[in-house]
């Protein structure tokens, strides 16, 4: 009979009580009102959507990458395997908690991810720092974002939604260069939300990676050409302009006073220009559960 996973931490959010449990020196799951959210044995479709999204612009000297949503940080560790050494990554993470964990008991299963001198923390909500990037001209573009959050979009998906609606979508656009990659990871396929990165210059592909089981859905889109404004101004949020204010939270800064972070195709015949790598097996990485 296996050990059952013992309480590491646990902080209270608007949600229910978030809870860091391990088993060993490498089992780490991450729990909300003792739902399974992530855990540490079951990651392809995280690798790959990180090695994957990040490939198509590995070659450049100074690449950007937003990722949204650290977790247990397997996907920011697969992101910066694949990156060259002078590339700036920021990952949204809501959470202070979170990046205490994988700067901390965590760190040792994912590599350090988050210590690496490449990494900032967003102390805010992802699409805060969406918005301020695409509506301010002189903000630097990504040159990838990435979105390991969970659910991802829904099958129908919804035109309004926060995170997958046309407004995000639109937003994500122009927060991107040409040629830049939007990587999103979901538990199915959504014919709704791929359309809509169609509608806003994204040519996506989805991927169905892993073995036997339970497949989720990676999406990988490349923004072809440059996105449409819409013809009135995109409001910025409220919870935009309160997080315009809080700045970056370099990987070197370890108080948890500073840390503040977890935010929260069919396949077009083109695809991206390099061809994708597939996903290669590593120890433990993280994964959502379903329960």
């Amino acid at each position: 009979m296996p050990r059952p996973h013992q309480l590491v931490d646990s902080v209270e959010t608007k949600d229910g009580l978030l809870e860091l449990r391990r088993r060993g020196d490498q089992d780490f799951m991450i729990l909300i009102n003792s739902r399974v959210l992530m855990t540490s044995y079951i990651t392809s479709s995280e690798l790959f959507l990180a090695e994957s999204g990040c490939a198509n612009v590995a070659h450049k000297s100074q690449p950007r990458v937003l990722i949204g949503g650290l977790g247990l940080g397997f996907t920011l560790r697969a992101a910066l395997d694949v990156l060259p050494r002078k590339a700036q990554v920021i990952v949204a993470e809501l959470n202070p908690k979170v990046i205490d964990w994988c700067r901390g008991p965590v760190a040792a299963a994912n590599g350090g991810a988050a210590l690496d001198r490449r990494v900032e923390f967003f102390m805010g909500d992802v699409m805060s720092l969406i918005t301020q990037t695409a509506e301010h001209d002189a903000r630097p573009r990504f040159d990838a974002i990435l979105w390991d959050l969970y659910v991802g979009p829904t099958r129908k998906g919804g035109t309004n939604d926060l995170l997958y609606g046309d407004h995000s979508v639109q937003l994500v656009a122009r927060a991107l260069e040409v040629g830049g990659v939007f990587g999103v990871w979901g538990e199915t396929p959504s014919p709704a939300f791929e359309e809509r990165l169609k509608k806003y210059g994204f040519a996506p592909e989805l991927h169905r990676p892993g073995g036997g089981g339970l497949k989720h859905a990676v999406y990988l889109a490349e923004k072809r050409r440059k996105a449409p404004r819409a013809a009135q101004a995109l409001a910025v949020p409220p919870a935009a302009a309160a997080s315009a204010a809080k700045p970056l939270v370099s990987s070197q800064a370890r108080s948890p006073s500073q840390a503040r972070s977890t935010s929260q195709a069919s396949g077009s015949s083109q695809g991206l220009r390099r061809p994708l790598p597939k996903a290669q097996k590593r120890s433990p990485p993280s994964k959502k559960v379903r329960t």
